[in-house]
């Protein structure tokens, strides 16, 4: 960024090249996966996509330029994500996956861990990819309950022992973006989240530690066939005797707490679940504008029609300004950021699964099928309060515990 250039121009320039290779790219996304028969198929198909994208530097754009990329903060990413989703949710869940398993390491990495660990990801080419493995069959909503030690394991039930100056890693995860990797091997870099020696109380003993792919030890034990994102691949597999050097645990064992809840911020869930509704939104404003359904008039001109579609845009905007108010906290260091951040998350998702299913009222039952995309659009936005810290699992507990924090002032928003 020049001297004369405002983050408000960047922003600016940014949103018009995203949107223009959204059209270009990743528009033709759904005709090139929605034919194959299998997630796997669907997944490796879009590899050519995710090139495109690196080589665009939108994967530089999440990393921070003290860093070595491009990222200026969580407002210019928001830009980002909002119109890459606009132009396909799968193929733009790839790039921010990719962001949210380098997440611990740009947070808690040290400089040697950076050195190592991120230059396939500053690159611009090429199709690195990376994981953060969190959830487990089961859940991990109370990854932060203490094992009573007796009965089942409870909490975060992947392990870490330390065994000849070495970490051994001992698990089974699901729900993990790009965990197979391209090949099957795995990531160019994992961040697995486990319990480290015998503490029981996860405050000193959760810990995250770096991978590189191809990871040994790794076997997906089922590719799940997810609702939405159908040409995003998240299978469950087992770690077994995975060996990890004592250098590539993040921080301290007893940090892990507190590197999972940095890593999910929330407001990128609020950009995402705006390029969604937007998507939806253009396809039945131009069907309500031109389509009569038999009648003498578009159907725009009817009452019910028009202050529907009044409403969805401003549910729309609506997300859009508090995801800004969010990312805007964050990249301020304010105290409100948390906060925001969390409204941002459950608010922006529950609006783009309620604006879905208004936008095919208006369209009527021909968006049923998939020769229109509001289905398959419904489909992907259903995921948004169920994964990144689930609205009930993770987001709405947060924010319980924030109102019954006696220090907690309500109103740091108002100038945050």
């Amino acid at each position: 960024m020049t001297a004369t250039t405002t983050p408000q121009d960047e922003r600016t320039a940014l949103r018009a090249r995203a949107r223009e290779f959204a059209g270009d790219v990743l528009a033709h996304v759904r005709e090139v996966t929605d034919p194959l028969p299998t997630p796997t198929e669907r997944y490796r198909a879009t590899r050519p996509f995710y090139r495109q994208m690196v080589e665009a530097g939108f994967l530089r754009r999440l990393v921070p330029q003290a860093l070595g990329g491009d990222g200026t903060g969580a407002a210019t990413t928001a830009v980002l994500a909002e119109e890459l989703v606009a132009g396909d949710p799968s193929v733009a869940l790839h790039l921010f996956s990719t962001g949210l398993g380098l997440t611990p390491l740009l947070r808690a990495g040290s400089p040697a861990q950076h050195r190592r660990f991120l230059a396939p990801f500053l690159a611009a080419s090429g199709t690195p990819i990376a994981s953060l493995a969190l959830s487990e069959p089961g859940g991990t909503a109370n990854l932060d309950q203490p094992d009573p030690g007796t009965g089942p394991a409870v909490g975060l039930r992947t392990t870490a022992r330390h065994e000849d100056g070495q970490w051994t890693i001992r698990g089974e995860k699901q729900w993990v973006s790009h965990a197979t990797g391209w090949d099957g091997a795995g990531p160019d870099l994992m961040s697995v989240v486990c319990r480290a020696g015998d503490d029981p109380d996860p405050r000193r003993s959760t810990a995250v530690f770096l991978i590189p792919g191809p990871i040994e030890g790794l076997t997906v034990t089922e590719v799940l066939d997810p609702l939405g994102h159908r040409a995003h691949l998240l299978p469950r597999f087992t770690l077994t005797d995975v060996r990890v050097p004592a250098a590539d645990l993040l921080g301290e064992v007893g940090d892990g707490l507190g590197i999972v809840a940095a890593s999910f911020g929330g407001a990128l869930v609020g950009a995402c679940a705006t390029g969604v509704m937007r998507a939806a939104f253009d396809v039945a404003l131009r069907f309500a504008r031109t389509d009569r359904r038999g009648g003498l008039v578009p159907v725009v001109e009817h009452q019910g029609v028009g202050f529907q579609l009044a409403d969805v845009k401003t549910r729309i905007e609506a997300v859009r300004a508090l995801t800004r108010a969010a990312c805007a906290a964050v990249d301020s260091g304010s105290p409100a950021a948390e906060e925001l951040s969390v409204h941002a998350k459950i608010f922006g998702s529950e609006a783009a699964v309620q604006t879905l299913v208004e936008l095919m009222r208006v369209i009527g039952v021909d968006s049923y099928g998939h020769h229109l995309p509001l289905a398959g659009l419904l489909q992907d936005a259903l995921a948004y309060p169920l994964f990144s810290g689930g609205n009930n699992g993770f987001r709405r507990r947060r924010l319980h515990a924030l109102l019954a924090d006696p220090t907690y002032d309500p109103w740091t928003t108002v100038d945050g």
